[in-house]
């Protein structure tokens, strides 16, 4: 099992940029495809961003396209996620995960308990 410990969320004002962190456990962080999802208050947790094992490849939802850049350092198992021009809907829990396919949405891992980021307006 491989366990995730988010980091960096903290407040902000809109137009304002953070950049998350997700350190996570274990030899074959290498191996996975990774992915950012985020819970406002009253929402369920969508998807955010994700990225292939290797890091080449990335996608993002529609939300923040252009906004937010993934990107995974596999020699830290750590997974990164550059968010600029914070609107104030981005305010959420962000979470990270792995992903059963980089195309895919479905974690493998149980969640870690995330990281506030809060954008006032």
């Amino acid at each position: 099992q491989v366990q995730l410990v988010e980091s960096g969320g903290g407040t902000v004002q809109a137009g304002g940029s953070l950049r998350l962190s997700c350190a996570a456990s274990g030899r074959t962080f290498s191996s996975y495809a990774m992915a950012w999802f985020r819970q406002a208050p009253g929402k369920e947790r969508e998807f955010v961003a994700a990225v292939s094992s290797g890091g080449s490849s990335t996608r993002y939802a529609d939300s923040v396209k252009g906004r937010f850049s993934i990107s995974k350092d596999n020699a830290k198992n750590t997974v990164y996620l550059q968010m600029n021009s914070l609107k104030p809907e981005d305010t959420a829990v962000y979470y990270c995960n792995a992903l059963r396919a980089y195309g895919s949405s479905a974690t493998l891992f149980s969640w870690g308990r995330g990281t506030q980021v809060t954008v006032s307006s």
